[in-house]
């Protein structure tokens, strides 16, 4: 299986979602009575939890990889002043 980044928006979302079915798949089973407008907050609070850790998620890489690229640049701008090399 190929490896792929972690994203913590999708999980984040998966989950609620999934919350959202069990809810009413209780609701259809007889467990409990759910009424309809139910679905309205967790839908919406997933996806803006998902939204701002896909977003904070996509800040971190973007702040790690302009660091790890900066680093590589005075990397090799240290190597060619050394002389002899």
């Amino acid at each position: 299986m190929a490896r792929h980044e972690f994203q913590p928006g999708r999980l984040i979302a998966g989950l609620f979602l999934t919350l959202t079915a069990v809810v009413y798949a209780g609701d259809a089973g007889g467990a409990w009575d759910t009424p309809w407008f139910v679905v309205i907050p967790l839908v919406t609070v997933g996806l803006c939890l998902a939204g701002a850790a896909g977003t904070l998620s996509h800040a971190i890489r973007r702040h790690r990889r302009r660091a790890l690229l900066a680093r590589e640049t005075q990397d090799s701008r240290a190597d060619e002043q050394i002389p002899g090399r």
